[in-house]
């Protein structure tokens, strides 16, 4: 539906007069749709397929700067299913970065001393200038408030509160990636509570979701 809601947009843009955006531009963004699709159902051969694509679309400019919005993307979206790392892919491109791509890559590392809101993506303000976790049911993109909640925890900022909204936020959207790395943080807390009852209504959650592996 977005798809062709897409094409609607460009066949009235076209009959206005404006060109069409660039065959890169338009298979980057199909790319990078395609690698969050994936990513988060847990398909891990067919989002690397969609992630290269994107990566090649954008490097045919020759722009640094594009080029590390894409391996942005990609490290944002892994933090919502709580994989971190120091995002390699952009860290060889920083050096021509954008200050928003800059922005950007302090935010999910954490380093969020003199970061100025205005820099940030929109939806990632309200969590900032409230300094973590208080404003993270703020963020009505669901994408958007899983990352959030994957760099507050990776900072030690994720109240318990902010663990359950994780969990129902990729449960509500049948995310698999996301939801067993969520559950398994509970598990662990559950575990470590010594509470047995909780421990096994969530083991037997990531069983459910495990059943769920296409063939």
């Amino acid at each position: 539906m977005r798809r062709a809601a897409l094409l609607s947009l460009l066949a009235l843009a076209a009959c206005a007069g404006s060109p069409p955006p660039p065959d890169w531009k338009m298979n980057a963004q199909s790319g990078l749709e395609g690698f969050q699709k994936h990513y988060l159902d847990g398909n891990a051969r067919l989002a690397d397929l969609s992630f290269a694509k994107a990566r090649a679309e954008a490097a045919r400019t020759g722009r640094p700067d594009l080029v590390a919005r894409i391996e942005l993307a990609r490290c944002g979206v892994r933090a919502a299913a709580l994989e971190f790392d120091d995002c390699p892919g952009y860290q060889a491109l920083a050096e021509g970065a954008a200050p928003a791509e800059r922005s950007y890559a302090a935010f999910l590392s954490g380093a969020w001393q003199g970061l100025d809101a205005k820099t940030l993506p929109t939806q990632y303000a309200p969590v900032l200038k409230a300094g973590g976790e208080a404003k993270l049911a703020e963020v009505a993109d669901p994408v958007s408030r899983l990352i959030a909640a994957g760099v507050l925890f990776k900072a030690g900022r994720l109240p318990p509160a902010g663990i359950v909204d994780a969990v129902e936020t990729a449960s509500g959207q049948g995310w698999r990636r996301p939801l067993l790395a969520w559950l398994g943080v509970e598990l662990q807390r559950a575990r470590a509570a010594g509470d047995g009852d909780a421990a096994a209504r969530i083991q037997r959650r990531i069983d459910l979701v495990a059943t769920s592996v296409k063939p």
